[in-house]
């Protein structure tokens, strides 16, 4: 007799001004088991799970919970009756502590005051049984991206949730970590919890689900067992076209040296330390390692949102001084952050002004912004990066997660840089659209820009880059040559895992 579900969603719609994001989705959950959701974005995945957590209204539509309808007023409401959501984006309250971030809106009170020590001590035992080694005292944002994720997980598993739905969970995960989720996962699943995955990694998803639900622009497409389903026939319903291959052919042609690091140091730690490579024009440089590697840490030096302690940088031949991120600006640098939302987007500005907001100046015309400029430069943005959206003026919240890295990556290309610094630009975005950005890459490079690239992914490195830099706790250990190291992608990976843990 098939199991009974614990969660259906039948006939969802939802609008928004200018766009359908959803028509007519179904979804169907049951209990123990891991149920994937995939699609390109903007396909309408974290879409239909915001109107399940309440976030978004439901246009039309049923959703029942146990075979019972329910309508969430509010995320509050959803979390109070078992359903619980760890977005993609994290929010957090950074200058609090971890604890009082799991607790946060229902903090443990004795005499009418808050019970730390019954905060600290219920979280340590949530921590525990999810084997997290994370201080609950310490502060948010002294933690780094993945064990930020590993807190927001917590918090969910705390409300004893019967639905869980994890939107992205191992983006910023490192391979331990993602197994350590996955036996969290498990443990779950085993309790009779039912679980939402959504990610775009699809080895992962044949790995560890039971469903695959499939969406496009806003729509279901098919739901199948996974045991039935391969890499290109997920691909294949995603996009609704074959890809024959992950990457572009490498058509770019490295030159002349264009940017030289000479024992480059960060002055306040954590840092870079006493790092020496160069970046050639036409030349894609990526940068692998563990997380606490300080790969972040070496771009933000580069670009001066870290001060430079020692070394020196040398432009064309040039030395330079990026004292400040107005300083690289000048110097024709560009910096794509690691966190969209956090320190990318302006999330209640329009495409417009994310397009264009690095450069201002060149906007002026006789003393005041251009209406015509702006839109020219952001019907460039739009045009040249296949950026889909309603319309200039729309709110950029409202786009999807590749949508707004597109338009982001679009803002710098406004300012004609010449070193473009990418730290995990494909985080969080369907294989159609990283392709698409792979592609951009490769025309940057053809173009004569020089590029430094940090990803997590180590395929991604070896498929797109001219050489690999590693990093390990905060010093170059090594670099990867293509044409002389490249080939056998097993036997590089293991060359460049056996580097990032050289100093660890």
């Amino acid at each position: 007799m098939e199991a009974a579900y614990l969660l259906e969603m039948e006939g969802i719609s939802k609008e928004f001004p200018g766009v359908k994001a959803l028509d007519d989705v179904q979804f169907r959950l049951k209990a123990g088991t891991v149920h994937a959701l995939m699609g390109e974005n903007g396909a309408g995945k974290s879409t239909l799970m915001k109107c399940l957590f309440g976030i978004y209204k439901k246009d039309s539509g049923a959703i029942r919970l146990g075979g019972k309808e329910i309508v969430f007023a509010n995320p509050r409401t959803a979390l109070d009756d078992g359903v619980a959501m760890v977005h993609q984006e994290l929010n957090q309250v950074l200058r609090r502590s971890v604890m009082e971030n799991v607790w946060l809106g229902r903090f443990p009170t004795r005499l009418g005051f808050v019970d730390h020590k019954k905060m600290y001590n219920d979280t340590k035992r949530v921590f525990e049984e999810l084997e997290i080694d994370i201080d609950p005292r310490v502060l948010v944002h002294t933690l780094s991206v993945s064990k930020r994720q590993m807190v927001e997980i917590a918090k969910a598993v705390s409300y004893n949730a019967k639905v869980l739905v994890l939107d992205e969970p191992t983006s910023s995960l490192t391979d331990e970590e993602v197994e350590h989720l996955f036996k969290i996962l498990k443990k779950l699943c085993d309790n009779g919890a039912g679980i939402v995955y959504i990610s775009h990694r699809i080895d992962e998803i044949l790995r560890i689900s039971s469903e695959v639900t499939i969406m496009r622009d806003g729509r279901w497409i098919a739901t199948h067992a996974a045991g039935e389903l391969t890499t290109d026939k997920i691909i294949s319903l995603m996009v609704n076209r074959t890809m024959e291959n992950r990457f572009p052919p490498k058509t770019n042609k490295p030159g002349e040296v264009l940017l030289e690091a000479r024992n480059i140091s960060g002055k306040y730690a954590p840092a870079c330390i006493d790092a020496n490579f160069m970046l050639h024009k036409g030349e894609i440089l990526g940068i692998a390692g563990l997380v606490g590697s300080r790969r972040t840490e070496l771009l933000h030096t580069l670009f001066g949102v870290n001060t430079l302690g020692t070394g020196e940088l040398i432009l064309n031949g040039r030395s330079i001084k990026n004292n400040t991120p107005h300083a690289a600006i000048g110097h024709h640098f560009a910096l794509l952050t690691e966190e969209r939302r956090s320190t990318g987007i302006f999330p209640e500005a329009s495409v417009q002004f994310n397009s264009v907001m690095a450069n201002l100046q060149a906007y002026v015309k006789f003393g005041l912004l251009s209406r015509k400029k702006l839109g020219d430069g952001t019907k460039w943005v739009i045009d040249s990066l296949n950026v889909k959206t309603p319309g200039q003026k729309t709110h950029i919240k409202y786009l999807s997660g590749g949508n707004q890295q597109k338009v982001i990556i679009g803002r710098w290309l406004l300012t004609s840089p010449d070193v473009l610094l990418l730290d995990e630009p494909t985080r969080g975005i369907d294989v159609g659209a990283k392709y698409e950005i792979y592609q951009l890459i490769l025309d940057l490079a053809n173009q004569g820009k020089g590029i430094i690239m940090v990803s997590s992914e180590m395929p991604e490195l070896l498929g797109i880059c001219d050489r690999i830099l590693v990093m390990s706790n905060g010093y170059v250990s090594g670099v990867v040559e293509r044409g002389v190291d490249f080939g056998n992608i097993e036997g590089e990976q293991e060359t460049i895992m056996r580097l990032a843990a050289q100093y660890v």
